[in-house]
């Protein structure tokens, strides 16, 4: 095919040069980022007819392409880690990656703690902490905590330990901490403790075994025989755990082995875990995107999404196969390791084992994830089905939008609106309205107001329906979308302000409302005397419950925020010579108002006049 006209003076002016490049939709969305050693003929690469037919996907992205952005890099290596990053950032849809992209959790030994603890963290920071992971679920993270806690006891507290507290807690008389803060451990023990879990958490079983035996055993000659016996008892619950781990290489090598399960659109990979030459973990990652792609851009993409994120990178990857992009790979994970790491398919009677072991966890995996969807997906339709039948809706709800306002005594008030979809949270969706203009606490009025800003964005969006967004503009297509019910949370004041609104769009009779009252958890609807009161134990009444208290959850939040505004603008407002220009000023400086009342007179000065840097720091007050 030809190139389109919107894009043909873009295309033909694109550099032969390494880089990234982006697709935008016409609603100014990313939906596909990619990256080439030649950005010219890589882009022009997707208006052949030969690559339509090749791939369905592909043909279907370049028919949604309204704009093409580049980002021209120095090499192949840099384009590889800049497409990371703005896959990250934008969470293209055409592009492959981890299910929701979300920040798997870690384990994280905070090692730069004179003790330090063990804690869950899905932010990798570079703080002198060692982190472990990532695992693919929180459970599994905090059961492996868990287990590390019995075998290695560790604090959680954050108390200030200096070893003559005269009362431990309940964690050290469980034996889950082992006491540093009433002296039962020194300092040096206890780091040489934490020093076995990383040891542990790294593969080194082994010797951790032998570290624990010989404490034992010394502890046993001193006639130590309470420290003797813990060390027992660490030792008894490590064999137990380490009876599980199975040998897979005489070598001892590490290595990552990573194979994968398709079926029916879905994608799930498995990568096993081998440290030490043993089988110490395996966790499962389920991708976005993979449908319509081939199994050599499944791997390429994998690797670039799961070791952008990982804490450890192995020296060896073992694969079902090789990758075209292995090269430049190798090189960008060189760099994340410091050391080399080869990618390689199996070689061998012992990888193709391993492969194939890989390959089945991830079949099976599948196959109960796809069974638990099913079943989801049954449940979710029989309680909107149930929730229609109570409501006597005319169809089901898919679409439910709940809406609450959050005040104090009329000030900072927020309006929040909470989208369910098929019984779900949709987050992206969820809004919140700052009310404005209505004088002290007037629950129904900031609800109209609310009601109608929402329902005249659905109006614009209508209206813009056939118009392209001027480019880098992103146009929110989701007031576009009619709710199939409006909850209000209140009672019958609340919905009669509702119906009022519906019926000002000519929504009324489209688009159904009820209200759900706090103290009875009564259901009111429009032009009905009687309440409704669902049976307690019904899943649609927990549905509509939870709904309601996510409501009231989100626009707290919301006007809590808004509270601290106020306060922070009237503190720094009242000061003599603090205005709204510089009070922005001080914020962009400081950072929070405790920042500026940490700041000594000269820094202030350096923002504000040298009198009015004094009036502050009389008038907040040294931090």
């Amino acid at each position: 095919m030809s190139i389109p006209e919107h894009l043909e003076a873009t295309v033909k002016n694109l550099p032969a040069l390494p880089g990234c490049y982006l697709f935008y939709d016409q609603r100014g969305e990313v939906i596909y980022v990619g990256k080439a050693v030649n950005l010219r003929s890589r882009v022009r690469s997707y208006f052949n007819l030969n690559t339509w037919a090749a791939s369905p996907k592909t043909a279907r992205l370049v028919k949604e392409i309204a704009r093409i952005e580049v980002v021209v890099r120095g090499n192949e290596l840099e384009a590889l880690i800049q497409e990371a990053e703005l896959i990250k950032k934008h969470r293209p849809r055409y592009n492959i990656r981890l299910k929701d992209d979300k920040r798997y959790p870690y384990l994280k030994v905070t090692w730069q703690d004179d003790f330090p603890t063990v804690v869950v963290t899905r932010r990798i920071e570079r703080d002198g902490a060692r982190y472990y992971g990532p695992y693919s679920s929180a459970k599994a993270v905090y059961a492996t905590r868990d287990a590390l806690r019995k075998m290695f006891p560790f604090l959680s507290c954050d108390r200030v330990i200096t070893g003559h507290d005269t009362r431990a807690c309940l964690y050290y008389d469980i034996k889950l901490c082992s006491g540093p803060c009433i002296g039962a451990i020194n300092r040096a023990e206890y780091r040489a403790n934490i020093q076995r879990l990383c040891d542990f958490l790294e593969g080194k079983s082994d010797q951790v075994i032998a570290d624990v035996r010989a404490r034992m055993e010394a502890a046993a000659r001193a006639l130590q025989f309470e420290r003797a016996a813990e060390y027992r008892d660490q030792l008894r619950a490590l064999e137990h755990v380490v009876e599980k781990q199975r040998v897979i290489s005489s070598a001892g090598s590490d290595q990552d082995v990573i194979a994968f399960a398709r079926d029916e659109g879905e994608t799930c990979v498995q990568v096993l875990f081998i440290r030490g030459g043993k089988l110490l973990g395996q966790e499962y990652f389920v991708l976005d995107g993979a449908e319509g792609e081939d199994d050599q851009a499944v791997l390429d993409a994998f690797l670039k999404r799961f070791y952008d994120e990982a804490a450890y990178v192995p020296p060896e990857v073992l694969l079902p196969a090789q990758v075209e992009e292995a090269h430049i790979i190798e090189r960008w994970l060189r760099q994340k390791r410091g050391a080399a790491v080869q990618i390689r398919p199996p070689q061998g009677e012992a990888d193709i084992s391993l492969i194939e072991l890989a390959r089945q966890n991830a079949q099976q995996q599948l196959a109960i994830l796809k069974a638990q969807w099913r079943e989801d997906t049954l449940r979710q339709e029989a309680v909107l089905r149930e929730l229609q039948e109570a409501l006597d809706l005319p169809r089901p709800p898919t679409r439910i939008e709940c809406y609450d306002v959050s005040n104090t005594q009329g000030t900072a008030v927020v309006g929040s609106m909470v989208v369910f979809v098929h019984g779900v949270p949709k987050k992206s969706d969820y809004r919140r309205f700052n009310i404005r203009e209505i004088a002290g606490p007037n629950d129904f009025e900031s609800l109209r107001q609310m009601l109608r800003r929402r329902f005249q964005r659905w109006r614009d969006a209508q209206a813009r329906s056939d118009e392209r967004p001027a480019p880098g503009k992103r146009q929110d297509l989701s007031w576009a979308i009619l709710p199939d019910l409006v909850l209000i949370d209140g009672g019958k004041g609340q919905l009669n302000v509702a119906v009022e609104v519906l019926r000002e769009f000519d929504l009324a009779h489209i688009v159904p409302v009820a209200a759900l009252a706090k103290q009875k958890e009564e259901i009111f609807l429009p032009d009905r005397e009687a309440s409704i009161l669902l049976p307690r134990d019904a899943q649609a009444f927990y549905l509509v419950q939870r709904i309601r208290d996510e409501a009231h959850r989100f626009g707290l939040a919301g006007h809590r925020r808004q509270r601290e505004k106020i306060g922070l603008a009237s503190q720094l407002d009242a000061l003599p010579g603090v205005g709204p220009a510089r009070r922005r000023k001080l914020l962009a400086a400081f950072g929070s108002l405790e920042g500026i009342r940490a700041a000594d007179v000269e820094a202030l000065s350096k923002v504000v006049p040298r009198k009015v840097a004094e009036a502050i720091k009389d008038g907040l007050g040294a931090g």
